[in-house]
């Protein structure tokens, strides 16, 4: 598997002005797998540390702060020696170890020669809280599933070169459209979670791929049970076993009460808070007007949540992939379709997507991209009818205004029709 992350980290390790790298994301998305691809295809050599298999690691932190000595014990333990810009030095489970995550920045200051990178189970957590880590002297890196682009890259290689040349107002031959929205099928069904992608790979069998989901499900709620934070871990479980009602509702604005009968807000928003922080969750704000600067307009108590990755959604939906294969218009196709698209635009732009509801109705995203806010409408068919996309247009005149659906890549007055499978190329094409 390729990962796009890879060439973020190159362009890091490039920069003048590079830092100790920290990657954050939920589990299981590969970010172990990634520090250590960076450090054999980019390096001369790496060195592997984790400070939740070996604990006397962590004597070494605790009791020194100079770099250099940090990096002589290093190296006996290693077994090698750790040179300047030629070996990456890898930090894994940081989180077990306040006290090296707060070195990161005796790196930065005293020895910024020696390249280091470092991930964490829930460390999206800890750094939501500005006095365990280091502010401004590491670089943070967001790591994901894998997105549509990564997923087709390694199912289909031939396919994903015809797709990486798609450009601007294009025309898809009907043969690639069919068999990218095939594929796009297919991820609606696998996700992006890298063990799911690889089963698939290896053994095209999807009762393993719900075994994988189920197994993952159980480690994420497991996770919660032994998190013994001063939030709740009980309500961090509700909330996350919410997602799927709360995305059924004909309104998918977050609902405390649906969490537990006459739920508020102070009983959850830090669970919230929590599993957002821990990227396990990607919650879209209601704006009050859409306008530029979005955050400006952000309704702080009004928001919807998604899951952060589609397959799993889809398997906590319980949707049957037949449903989902035979084109039939199954319960959460709507919900499911919103999250895949979401899935695919967090990270093309600056601003984190928001939606809007007035007098006209709902937009389902709106998107910033400098001045020009541009609205999305997701449609999970061949569907065009959107009454409140239309008002929205014809009210404010967007520069650009996007449908995402199964037609073809095409201009509709002054819409244009995204396929579902171009959600990830769709900053570039604009």
């Amino acid at each position: 598997m390729k990962r796009n992350a890879i060439n973020n980290l190159i362009k890091l390790k490039h920069d003048e002005e590079r830092k100790p790298m920290v990657l954050k994301g939920a589990r299981q998305v590969g970010k172990t797998w990634l520090m250590k691809e960076f450090g054999k295809n980019y390096y001369e050599n790496y060195v592997y540390f984790n400070f939740d298999e070996e604990d006397e690691l962590k004597s070494i932190f605790d009791a020194n702060k100079n770099p250099a000595r940090i990096i002589e014990l290093l190296s006996l333990i290693a077994g090698k020696k750790i040179l300047p810009e030629k070996t990456l030095i890898v930090f894994d489970e940081i989180q077990e170890c306040p006290s090296a995550l707060n070195a990161l920045k005796y790196f930065k200051e005293k020895a910024n020669e020696y390249h280091v990178i470092a991930a964490g189970s829930l460390l999206g957590t800890l750094l939501a809280k500005p006095k365990s880590y280091p502010v401004g002297m590491v670089n943070l890196l967001t790591v994901t599933p894998l997105t549509f682009d990564e997923f087709l890259m390694a199912t289909d290689e031939m396919l994903y070169s015809y797709y990486q040349s798609i450009s601007k107002d294009q025309m898809i031959e009907e043969v690639f459209h069919h068999r990218l929205l095939e594929i796009y099928n297919n991820y609606l069904i696998i996700g992006g979670m890298p063990e799911c992608v690889d089963s698939w790979i290896k053994y095209k069998d999807p009762a393993r791929i719900r075994q994988i989901q189920r197994e993952l499900v159980q480690i994420y709620e497991n996770d919660f049970s032994k998190h013994n934070g001063k939030v709740n871990s009980g309500r961090i479980l509700m909330v996350f076993r919410s997602i799927v009602t709360q995305l059924a509702k004909p309104n998918e604005k977050f609902m405390y009460g649906a969490v537990r009968e006459s739920g508020r807000a102070r009983d959850f928003e830090e669970a919230i808070e929590w599993l957002v922080s821990a990227g396990m969750l990607n919650r879209v704000y209601n704006i009050s007007k859409p306008e530029h600067p979005v955050s400006a307009f952000e309704k702080l108590d009004q928001f919807k949540l998604f899951l952060f990755d589609t397959g799993l959604l889809k398997h906590m939906a319980g949707i049957d992939n037949s449903a989902i294969l035979l084109k039939n218009d199954y319960q959460f196709k709507g919900p499911l379709t919103e999250n895949y698209v979401l899935q695919q635009m967090l990270g093309q732009f600056e601003v984190s997507p928001c939606y809007y509801s007035g007098r006209i109705g709902e937009i389902d995203f709106l998107i910033q991209h400098g001045m020009e806010i541009i609205p999305v409408e997701v449609k999970g068919g061949e569907d065009k009818s959107a009454p409140s996309f239309k008002k929205y247009i014809s009210e404010h005149n967007p520069s650009s205004a996007i449908r995402f659906s199964k037609r073809g890549y095409r201009k509709d007055g002054m819409i244009t029709n995204m396929p579902l499978y171009l959600a990830r190329k769709m900053k570039e094409l604009l």
